[in-house]
């Protein structure tokens, strides 16, 4: 089944993609947003795909093949984002979009350690050259640093208790196993499967998503041209904390704190927001893309 990209229409509008415009599609996954935006921007918009997946890189590749001539991919992380940008000649763009979710082909591959209902090695990778994986987290880490990281990125109200039993139980090898473990504490019967906080909390970890997004924000910002459009989708509000914060403190001249009588800061805006809130998805969107639900869209653009 090929890939539906989130919030579509939303994304276009709110990136103004245009003929002949220049795009950085910052997590271009399996090319679905940059398929359209490519599509939108003809005959002669440009595309930048970046992806630190293989698999999605490959994926995109495949997709976007008739726009050959229009569209660059690069395996590499977006913490590089400006590097990446100035080798491929994409500076000064007029929009950039994070869809900051993972791909369906990565939680339908057992392989890859991302589900809770296959069956898999404990991976959850991205980069599948990346040294950390799920694994090293399970197994190695202190039962201490494992609660912490289970209540910070998952958020998880039984964080010490579940770290406890994971510590317990170890060796844990597979995908299974883990979430028994979880379930054993949690308990079954929400509306979400009992694993499903855990297992956001050490994808995260081992992608150190939190901590990429707050590096590459600011990266982009410094791509755009003025009135270029910097688009992101969230999936949960870790992550739409950062951008909402980001965008807050970006567009405000003085960021100094309140109690300070002068400015010391000397911080000049750099972005307008234009969703004071996020755009979610459409009733109808997500009976056809339940994936979808989650989704939540911040634009904000380029001040001169």
């Amino acid at each position: 089944m090929q890939h539906i990209p989130v919030l579509l229409k939303e994304v276009l509008e709110g990136l103004a993609v245009k003929p002949g415009g220049l795009y950085i599609d910052a997590t271009v996954g399996e090319g679905g947003h940059a398929e359209a935006i490519l599509e939108a921007s003809s005959p002669d918009g440009c595309l930048l795909g970046i992806d630190v997946d293989e698999e999605a890189i490959k994926r995109a590749s495949e997709r976007l093949v008739r726009f050959k001539g229009r569209v660059a991919l690069v395996k590499a992380s977006y913490t590089n984002l400006v590097n990446i940008a100035r080798k491929e000649g994409f500076l000064q763009v007029d929009g950039i979009l994070f869809d900051l979710g993972f791909a369906l082909f990565q939680v339908e591959d057992a392989k890859r350690g991302f589900s809770f209902y296959l069956n898999g090695p404990l991976d959850m990778r991205y980069d599948r050259t990346s040294k950390l994986s799920a694994y090293h987290i399970v197994n190695r880490l202190s039962e201490e640093e494992l609660a912490d990281i289970i209540w910070k990125y998952g958020e998880e109200p039984k964080a010490r208790r579940v770290a406890k039993a994971i510590v317990q139980a170890r060796p844990i090898r597979s995908t299974l196993e883990l979430a028994r473990v979880v379930e054993q504490v949690v308990g079954s019967g929400g509306k979400i499967h009992p694993a499903t906080k855990v297992f956001q909390a050490i994808r995260i970890a081992v992608n150190q998503e939190l901590d990429n997004l707050k590096e590459a924000l600011p990266q982009a910002v410094e791509l755009l041209k003025p009135g270029g459009r910097l688009a992101v989708i969230s999936f949960h509000s870790l992550e739409d904390r950062i951008v909402k914060e980001f965008f807050r403190q970006e567009s405000r001249d003085c960021i100094c704190p309140p109690e300070l009588p002068v400015c010391v800061c000397h911080h000049k805006a750099t972005l307008k927001v234009i969703t004071p809130k996020p755009i979610q998805p459409s009733p109808q969107e997500v009976e056809a893309n339940p994936r979808s639900r989650s989704a939540k869209l911040r634009i904000a653009e380029r001040r001169p």
